[in-house]
């Protein structure tokens, strides 16, 4: 249901969209009411907006780190553009202004809804992970550092490397300016929050698709390679059975674009037969694709 959803571009975007409210919510009800800090750029906009509200004295009715997000993701976005590409940016800046908005207008409540903060920070990254997630499978982004990271080029150079190092130097400020037990559990969230990232992201699970047809016409892994831009490896076979000669063909694919490999085979070879393992590992020349 998902998979159909996404291949409609607006029916996309709307699904990511909806998907910041459920982040928002997931940041404003389960984590800012315990005194607690998200990851990367937010987490760094929630720290100032708190050293603000402190030394100014301030009591305001909307939570403004949202505001504080999006001014930042700015420059970000217009020093990236290049490196993303037109689409991936456009969908981006949509979601970037969408979190921002939710974040700012979603009220955190009076009182924690639950009163254990670690019950806080378990279910707050489950939806504030699983809600990404959907945002990531869209094509789609909510900005921040991670797109610095996605457009710097250089060996050595990766994303979590990049995000893993920011944290750190958040979370040591964290515990100077609020203490380690906030600290602590900002951690507790955030890796919650990454474990469910990579469940909800589609096209962080890799795999192998094994495809057993009858046709040995070219077209079919020609049309594989050129639709879905992945490798084709074939051999030969026999089946055991028939004894009749087929062909095998190997594809590795993210689960993202499972659905999408499917039917191209289906188009030539209706009654091709699939065996799909999934979580391989692959090392080597294979693109993780944001599309």
């Amino acid at each position: 249901m998902l998979h159909k959803a996404i291949q409609n571009r607006w029916c996309r975007l709307a699904l990511a969209v909806a998907a910041t409210l459920l982040y928002a919510i997931g940041v404003n009800w389960f984590i800012v009411p315990m005194g607690l800090y998200t990851g990367g750029l937010l987490g760094f906009c929630q720290v100032a907006r708190t050293l603000i509200v402190e030394a100014l004295g301030l009591s305001p009715n909307v939570d403004f780190s949202g505001v504080l997000y999006l001014a930042a993701n700015v420059p970000i976005l217009l020093l990236a553009w290049q490196a993303l590409g037109r689409g991936f940016l456009v969908r981006t800046a949509v979601c970037t202004v969408t979190s921002s908005l939710f974040l700012s207008l979603v009220p955190p409540p009076a009182a924690p809804l639950v009163e254990e903060t670690l019950t806080n920070c378990v279910l707050g990254g489950i939806l504030v992970g699983f809600s990404l997630g959907i945002v990531l499978t869209c094509g789609c982004s909510t900005g921040g550092l991670d797109i610095l990271g996605l457009a710097k080029k250089g060996k050595g150079f990766s994303v979590g490397r990049f995000s893993l190092s920011f944290n750190a130097l958040l979370y040591t400020l964290c515990a100077v300016l609020f203490g380690l037990r906030a600290a602590i559990y900002s951690i507790i969230y955030t890796v919650f929050c990454a474990l469910f990232i990579d469940r909800g992201h589609q096209q962080n699970i890799t795999e192998q698709v094994l495809i057993f047809t009858k046709d040995e016409d070219p077209e079919l892994p020609r049309n594989i390679m050129a639709r879905l831009g992945r490798g084709v490896t074939y051999w030969e076979g026999k089946g055991a059975y028939t004894g009749e000669d087929l062909r095998v063909l190997c594809v590795c694919v993210s689960k993202f674009e499972e659905a999408d490999l499917y039917g191209v085979v289906h188009e030539l070879d209706p009654n091709a037969f699939f065996i799909t393992q999934e979580g391989v590992t692959i090392h080597g020349n294979f693109i993780r694709k944001l599309s």
